[in-house]
């Protein structure tokens, strides 16, 4: 597919769903593979990996995004799996956020290697982290991830305030008997560093390949421990970069706490977000089934209309609820993008 002759800084057409949300963002997954096998995403003996030739190639990923910037895309998250281990991550961000008219370009991490390659990460142009991290006790950190990488992860955080990044946020998953106990400490954590801590309900990812997964906890209930154990919560208004979040803040705090209740919640009137798989794949909804093959439109060198229609006819797939019945999604969270 051929490069665009050039941006006006404009987008030529305004994706608008059927419900007439506005979309506008777009999550990018660039590999399926991570250094860490959590209990939630992936069995003790591995999932089956994308193979190499099935994954998009940066060039691809690249043109895709030029094509949705010009129909109206303004924000952009690269996740994986884990980003960072993937080779020439750095060169592919600097090229992502070189491309005029994207606006807010962020990244979704575990911060196993982010202490080594944060100032790399500045380097290239990015500016805001997100980091996963389920537990601050080691015993629990290992049990959840399969690791011994927490003292690796907490200097990954250390590292990235250090870089300046703004916002860094800390995306804790909630996971009954494994972390109920964490949630005072990451409530004080914005007591001490500028950081957000979100805790966020575990969505039923993996199906059968992970038959026992650990059981989830309400955002409700992880505030309701803040509140008891820490202290009480102020909301606080949201502002465009929160995302489905709602934020609070602990008096005096450096930082704010924020949920993200997709399943006692349910947000998905505000949904604003398609999903780009590492093997190519445009998903409308994240818990629905439907996704739409772009790898083979870019690899037969299909022009750039014909990608804005693959474009267009995914927005026009959004559905207004949750796009699937499911209880569980067969898929794991590592193949679609975190």
């Amino acid at each position: 597919m051929s490069s665009p002759e050039g941006h006006s800084g404009a987008p030529s057409n305004l994706l608008i769903d059927p419900c007439g949300r506005k979309i506008d963002y777009l999550r990018v997954s660039i590999t399926d593979l991570c250094d860490l096998r959590c209990v939630y995403c992936r069995p003790p003996e591995g999932l089956k990996l994308i193979s190499h030739d099935e994954i998009l190639r940066y060039e691809e990923i690249l043109a895709f995004i030029e094509v949705a910037r010009d129909m109206g895309i303004r924000k952009i998250r690269v996740t994986g799996g884990e980003p960072l281990v993937r080779r020439g991550v750095l060169e592919f961000l600097s090229r992502l956020t070189a491309i005029e008219g994207i606006e807010d370009i962020g990244l979704t991490t575990n911060g196993v290697r982010l202490a080594g390659m944060a100032q790399a990460l500045r380097e290239a142009g990015l500016k805001r982290l997100n980091i996963s991290l389920d537990s601050l006790r080691c015993a629990a950190f290992k049990a959840i991830t399969g690791g011994d990488h927490l003292p690796a992860v907490l200097a990954g955080i250390e590292a990235a305030l250090t870089e300046g990044f703004h916002p860094v946020k800390i995306n804790v998953v909630l996971l009954r008997q494994f972390n109920e106990e964490d949630v005072p400490a990451f409530a004080r954590l914005t007591l001490e560093k500028p950081v957000d801590v979100r805790f966020i309900e575990r969505m039923p990812f993996g199906g059968e390949a992970v038959p026992l997964p650990p059981r989830p906890f309400s955002a409700r209930e992880a505030m309701e421990i803040v509140e008891k154990h820490v202290g009480p919560l102020a909301p606080v208004p949201r502002d465009e970069l929160d995302g489905p979040a709602t934020m609070f803040t602990l008096d005096g705090a450096k930082g704010r706490i924020g949920i993200i209740d997709p399943i006692s919640g349910h947000f998905c009137g505000t949904c604003n977000r398609l999903r780009l798989t590492a093997a190519g794949r445009l998903r409308p909804c994240l818990l629905g089934d439907s996704e739409i093959d772009v790898r083979s439109a870019l690899r037969r060198g299909a022009s750039r209309e014909e990608v804005a229609d693959i474009v267009r006819l995914a927005v026009l797939s959004k559905p207004g609820g949750r796009g699937s019945t499911h209880t569980r999604m067969a898929e794991s969270m590592n193949r679609i993008g975190g």
